[in-house]
Formats: structure tokens, sequence, C-alpha cells
């Protein structure tokens, strides 16, 4: 499944909501707490999130080989993962020194 730029996507299997800041054309899902994130509202909402760690608001997540990158929107349990591999936490960039 391609991601497209800007689509905002979720899953019944975590309370989590991402919104696809880089997509791709690459084949492959983007899984969340195992549940495949997709763009229509899931049948059954998630129940909970038990286990795996949490996803907190505001993160950005990458996976470099495919130029995958989201931001959560809504937290929930993870973690993503896109064509069997897991996204890793985007590091902030640093702000230059002010003399």
């Amino acid at each position: 499944m391609a991601l497209k730029t800007g689509s905002q996507l979720r899953t019944s299997a975590s309370g989590c909501e991402v919104v696809v800041i880089r997509g791709t054309e690459a084949e492959g899902a983007l899984l969340c707490a195992g549940g495949q994130m997709v763009a229509e509202t899931p049948a059954q909402p998630a129940s909970g999130d038990a286990g795996g760690s949490t996803l907190p608001v505001g993160k950005r997540y990458t996976d470099t080989e495919s130029g995958v990158e989201v931001l959560v929107v809504k937290p929930g349990a993870g973690p993503l993962s896109f064509d069997g591999r897991e996204l890793s936490l985007k590091a902030a960039k640093a702000l230059p020194a002010s003399d």
C-alpha cells in the first residue's frame, strides 16, 4: 500500500493516530501494535491499549530505508513498523548556538 503525504491513519489494534509527513510509493503496510493502519475509521475502536510501548503525541517516526515519516497526533500503544521494520524516533535538530 502506497502512503500519501497528509493521510491520517488509525487502527483498531491501538488508539494511536498518525499523519503521514513523507509518503512513499514502496509496497508495504504501516502497522501499529500489530494492526494495519488505514484511513477509514476502524470497525471496532481499541479497548485499553494493553501492552507495548506508548507512542507520545507530537513525536515523529521514520523508516530510513523507505523514507516514510509519520507524526503521532493521538497517543496509543505501539510500536510502529513499515514493511516489517520498526520505525525509529526522529531526533530533534540542534539549534544553533547564540553567542
